[in-house]
Formats: C-alpha cells, sequence, structure tokens
C-alpha cells in the first residue's frame, strides 16, 4: 500500500555486473573463480526502488539509453509501480553499466561508465517541474551532472517540499546547493571530503554534522557502515548503533537507507524514528545478492523493527 505525499527520486540508472570473488583485486592482480550475475541498478533507480517498496508513492526523473539495457530498467521501473513518465530514451547513448566486485565478507569495489546519466539535462528536469513542485520529498545523488541535481533542489526547495541529497559519489558542493537541502546524508568518506575532518573518532564525526549544518543543511545523517548513523537536527544529536546481520552484500546499502528515510519522511515521520526504519531497510538488503533485488518489501521492514524491538525488551525484563 502506497503512503504518504509524494516522492520524486532524481537520478541515475545502471544495469550492475557483478563477479563474487573470494577477495578483491589488488592493482595488477587477477583473480579467477568468480560467480558472474547481473542486476539492475544505479544509485537513482536503487533509492527509487527502494521507496517504492518500502511503500512509497514515487515518481522516477532520469536518462537511460535507447538500447535494450534502457528498455529492460523501464520495464522493471513499472513492475514497481514507478511512474516512469519522466524517464527519457536517449538513442544517442547508452544505458549506464557499472562493474561490480564482491568479495566473500560482501565488501565492493565499483566501476561505472555513465552513459546515458551523464547527460541528464536541467531541461530535462524542468519538463517535470509541475511533479516536483507537488512533491513532499525529492530524493537525489550526484551521479548526474550537478546542473540538474541542482534544478531539481530549487524547484523543490521553492514549493516547500523536503530535499534529501545524497552527496555520492562524493564531491565539493556549493554554499548555495547545501543551504536548500532539508537533510544531507554523507556517508564516512563523503563527509570528510566536505568537511576536510578525518572521522576517526566520534567527536570528529560531531564536528564534521556541526560543520556541514554551519554550511546550511538543516539536517545531517551520516551513515557509518556497520557502525551506525549520526543524526543532527534541530531536535536529536545522536548515534544510532548498527542493527547487527550477516552482510552478504554491501552494494546498495546507502541507496535502500536513502529510499526508505524519504518513505518515512514523506509520511512525516519524525527524523530519528525515520533513521532507524531506513537502518531496518538497509540492514535487510546487505543480507541479499544484488542492488535493486535486495530492497525490501515495507511488511519485511516493519517485521524486522519489531522483532528487534521485541528482543529489546526481552533482554531489559
Amino acid at each position: 500500500m502506497q503512503r504518504g505525499s509524494p516522492i520524486v527520486v532524481v537520478g541515475s540508472s545502471n544495469s550492475d555486473m557483478i563477479i563474487q570473488l573470494d577477495h578483491l583485486p589488488r592493482p595488477g592482480e587477477t583473480v579467477i573463480g568468480g560467480k558472474f550475475s547481473t542486476a539492475a541498478g544505479g544509485k537513482g533507480a536503487n533509492q527509487a526502488v527502494a521507496a517504492a517498496r518500502a511503500g512509497g508513492r514515487v515518481a522516477f526523473v532520469a536518462r537511460v539509453g535507447g538500447d535494450e539495457l534502457g528498455a529492460a530498467a523501464l520495464a522493471g521501473f513499472r513492475c514497481d509501480g514507478i511512474d516512469v513518465r519522466h524517464v527519457s530514451r536517449d538513442p544517442a547513448h547508452r544505458s549506464g553499466v557499472a562493474f561490480i566486485l564482491v568479495d566473500r565478507h560482501g565488501e565492493n569495489s565499483i566501476a561505472v561508465a555513465s552513459g546515458a546519466n551523464g547527460h541528464l539535462r536541467p531541461a530535462d528536469v524542468r519538463k517535470a517541474a509541475p511533479l516536483l513542485r507537488r512533491a513532499g520529498v525529492l530524493l537525489t545523488q550526484l551521479e548526474t551532472p550537478l546542473t540538474a541535481v541542482t534544478a531539481a533542489v530549487e524547484l523543490v526547495s521553492a514549493a516547500g517540499g523536503t530535499v534529501i541529497l545524497n552527496p555520492a559519489p562524493g564531491r565539493p558542493l556549493p554554499r548555495r546547493l547545501l543551504r536548500q537541502v532539508s537533510v544531507l546524508t554523507p556517508n564516512e568518506s563523503e563527509a570528510e571530503l566536505l568537511t576536510g575532518i578525518k572521522l576517526t573518532h566520534h567527536v570528529a564525526v560531531e564536528k564534521a554534522a556541526a560543520r556541514l549544518r554551519a554550511l546550511g543543511a538543516r539536517a545531517v545523517v551520516i551513515t557509518l557502515a556497520a557502525r551506525g548513523v549520526f543524526v543532527a537536527d534541530d531536535v536529536t544529536h545522536d548515534f544510532f548503533p548498527g542493527l547487527k546481520v550477516t552482510a552478504r552484500d554491501t552494494t546498495a546499502a546507502g541507496d535502500i537507507f536513502n529510499g526508505a528515510l524519504a518513505v518515512a519522511l514523506a509520511e512525516r515521520t519524525p527524523l530519528a524514528a525515520a533513521v532507524r526504519f531506513a537502518q531496518a531497510a538497509a540492514a535487510l538488503s546487505v543480507t541479499r545478492l544484488g542492488a535493486q533485488s535486495s530492497a525490501p518489501a515495507r511488511l519485511e521492514i516493519e517485521q524486522f523493527l519489531a522483532t528487534r524491538t521485541r528482543s529489546k525488551t526481552n533482554r531489559s525484563i
């Protein structure tokens, strides 16, 4: 069942080529014996699918190639109930592709050929302006040109919607953009890049979050992999421990987190509770192989959270 205000995701779509290996190759090393598979991916598409499966009303603004990979991506979005009226087919460029190596511990190394993603323009975004102005939440990342991201942020911010910016892959960002961000969701390396602060301990994480808020972001959610999440806004300034699971593939954990976070915020859930919901979705995702294929359904997330809540209650008795 779809809930909350509309969510618009602006971002990338890739086809993932995955090889499972005993260990990730070092420079110049060839590792033999891996298992090969394919999956739908791309940070924008992953986040859109994650949000849709978590119960959100989701529309996607993106550009895919005029090839078979683009057609397959569109078919997959439709199967998840995503509005694809503003996913453009680009006959001049191939669809984006990511090559992903995953080791036996679930850690990964990724190389991306952007293809059509690199040609998403502000004009593409402006065609979706009526949709963006009605959005309760915009979720966007940095695998598409910053000009397109900025156009989307400006439209939604001016209309009073919530803007979630996942600054991945990491790059410097102008203050003018950060001032329009409701929730900034960097991981550890991205927070270090944006602030120049090495996140070697908890105090450094707190300083980085404060720095990002000083730069303009109204709330900051720093994801720290298995260590958990640090949240800083006007109400909350605290660490949220990670939910322990046995990881199989961490490829899309951050994307699943962001998609689920968008759903909770679209339902007007307070940020602290929204983060816990997103953590549960991400924890479930790392127990599965693939990007979009790892995104859990709403019922799975709720049942997982309920189980963890009962466990805490039992331990306290």
